[in-house]
Order: C-alpha cells, then sequence, then structure tokens
C-alpha cells in the first residue's frame, strides 16, 4: 500500500467524520414538522434516516482509520467505500429532488471511488464482480 493510498484514507474519513457529524447535529437542530405526521420532514425525509445516514457515515470513517478489527484492512476499506459511495448516490437522488446543487455530493462520491479504485487489487476476490 503506498502513502498515497492511505493519505486518501485519512482524507475521505475526516470528511466524512466531518459530515456524519453535521447531520447528526442537524438532526437535533431541526424542528419537528407540524402536522399530523411529526416524525418527516418538509421535504419527505424521515427524521430518523438523517440520524442514520450521519451515524453509518462516522462508522464507515472510522472503518478507514482504525487499523484493527475483525476483517483485514483491504477488506474494511472496501466495504467502507462501497457504503460511503451508496450513501453518496443517496444524497445526490435527494439533493435532486429538493433542486439543491449536486455538486459537493458528486465529489464526495469521486472521492470514495478513487478510494476504492486505488485499492481494487488489495480486495478479496469476492469484492470482483
Amino acid at each position: 500500500m503506498s502513502s498515497l493510498d492511505r493519505f486518501m484514507e485519512y482524507v475521505t474519513a475526516a470528511v466524512f467524520l466531518c459530515v456524519g457529524l453535521r447531520e447528526i447535529l442537524s438532526y437535533w437542530r431541526r424542528p419537528k414538522a407540524l402536522g399530523a405526521d411529526q416524525a418527516r420532514l418538509p421535504f419527505g425525509l424521515p427524521r430518523d434516516a438523517m440520524l442514520a445516514i450521519g451515524l453509518l457515515e462516522i462508522v464507515a470513517a472510522l472503518a478507514l482509520l482504525i487499523p484493527v478489527g475483525p476483517w483485514p484492512q483491504a477488506t474494511r476499506v472496501g466495504l467502507a467505500a462501497i457504503t460511503l459511495a451508496i450513501l453518496t448516490v443517496i444524497g445526490g437522488i435527494d439533493h435532486l429532488r429538493r433542486h439543491i446543487s449536486v455538486a459537493p455530493t458528486a465529489v464526495l462520491l469521486l472521492l470514495t471511488l478513487f478510494l476504492l479504485v486505488g485499492r481494487w487489487e488489495q480486495l478479496p476476490t469476492w469484492f470482483s464482480f
């Protein structure tokens, strides 16, 4: 593993730690929607989904940073990158629905894809399609 690959892991982890913390903090900061359905935000996304997305982003970022675990490092990085890529695509679709710029989300997706491509040869064979 080159130092550039490790640097990309650190950058990706730092970015998604910040994004995940922002999601969690905005969950508590946003007022609850008025009306019969208290569990939904005005644009239709469940409030608890924001908390779950933030927690998943933080867990995936920590999987990139922590060098020990039940799986080899390459497997953890691959799973974390795939999880972050899926969350980023979901976030991009949500931004398109709400007519918000998708550019920051696209940059995050590229960051996770670069991380995945950089580790492609080190991933286990069951990652290959």
